[in-house]
């Protein structure tokens, strides 16, 4: 069998064993009953009441055993019908909140990546061509400054800085403007803070491992022989030295979703941005499971597949990790 369709098969399994686990938890931490009835779930004296419970397990199966109830879920699931908001009146369906909530999270991340690898890319050239010297050690301090520091706190600072004493960025952020736009009533600009708050700390983990790659790089032999016909240390550093260092970075931006969407909770929640990061926080204060089971299953896919689609696309540029036996290059996202 392919390696890739073994690599599919395992990503299927590892979504099944996700969902089994999240939909378990959800039952066994709350009362599914409760949460579509309220108070009428615990009147079982009244015989009216006794209906409508009656009727409501009927309709969302919860008179079915746990195994049965979770194959009908993930089915259902497949098959795009997320299940309904047990804490919203009138119960809409969940795939409405996810089309309203998650593009907003998208753009988030989308700005943070890009300020992220904008930021990453010169700071690495500049520490690894200045290595173990002045500048490099300060961009190391730096660096780990960046990671250290948690998104909340991030958030305090940026805010302060650049919303209220300098007043360059607005500190509002509103889901119905426009988004292309370089003023303060458009999305794209509204979301640069929270972009930065989000990417700082994606930038100094990427830039420490580029730093790494280019260093190594930078010892080759067709680097020297760069240098000995007088090319540029410019052009060395960007185009020589720079493109073949990249393999490991591929990888790093794909495992560092999980920390995007992670460091999105505190951010969206700190600059009001109705996302789906925060929807997953209200949806579990309220204990309204199936909000909660379609977010993590869909950020679960989501993940998986860039990665698996990084570590593809990266057996491809670079022959040398094709298999595992051949000393596939592992590296970690520095616990971010």
């Amino acid at each position: 069998m392919p390696k890739a369709i073994k690599r599919l098969l395992a990503l299927m399994g590892l979504l099944i064993v996700i969902s089994m686990i999240t939909f378990g938890a959800m039952n066994f931490l709350g009362d599914p009953l409760f949460n579509v009835l309220g108070p009428v779930a615990a009147d079982v004296d009244n015989p009216e009441s006794v209906k409508i419970i009656e009727e409501a397990k009927a309709q969302y199966h919860l008179d079915k055993s746990l195994p049965e109830r979770w194959a009908r879920w993930a089915w259902d699931f497949v098959r795009g019908d997320f299940g309904v908001q047990f804490s919203s009146s009138g119960q809409p369906p969940v795939s409405n909140l996810i089309k309203e909530r998650l593009p907003r999270t998208l753009e988030l991340m989308a700005v943070a990546q890009i300020i992220a690898v904008s930021l990453a890319i010169p700071w690495s050239v500049l520490a690894a061509s200045r290595a173990n010297r002045r500048t490099d050690k300060a961009s190391t301090i730096t660096a780990f400054a960046f990671v250290s520091i948690p998104s909340f706190a991030m958030a305090v600072i940026l805010f302060y800085i650049f919303s209220i004493r300098l007043d360059v960025l607005p500190d509002v952020y509103n889901a119905t403007d426009p988004f292309w736009g370089f003023t303060h009533d458009h999305r794209l600009i509204q979301l640069i803070l929270p972009g930065f708050t989000l990417g700082l700390g994606a930038a100094a983990g990427y830039q420490r491992l580029l730093r790494t790659d280019l260093i190594t790089t930078l010892q080759e032999d067709f680097i020297l022989m760069a240098r000995s016909k007088g090319v540029s240390k410019r052009r060395v550093l960007y185009y020589h030295a720079l493109r073949p260092s990249l393999f490991s970075l591929i990888t790093l931006l794909a495992i560092n979703i999980g920390y995007m969407i992670g460091g999105s909770l505190v951010v969206e929640q700190y600059f009001r941005i109705p996302g789906i990061a925060s929807a997953v926080v209200e949806a579990t204060l309220r204990e309204d499971f199936p909000v909660v089971l379609a977010v993590v299953m869909i950020v679960s896919c989501g993940f998986m597949v860039f990665n698996y689609l990084a570590d593809f696309l990266y057996s491809v540029i670079d022959p040398r990790v094709r298999t595992e036996k051949s000393g596939q290059r592992k590296i970690t996202s520095m616990g971010m």
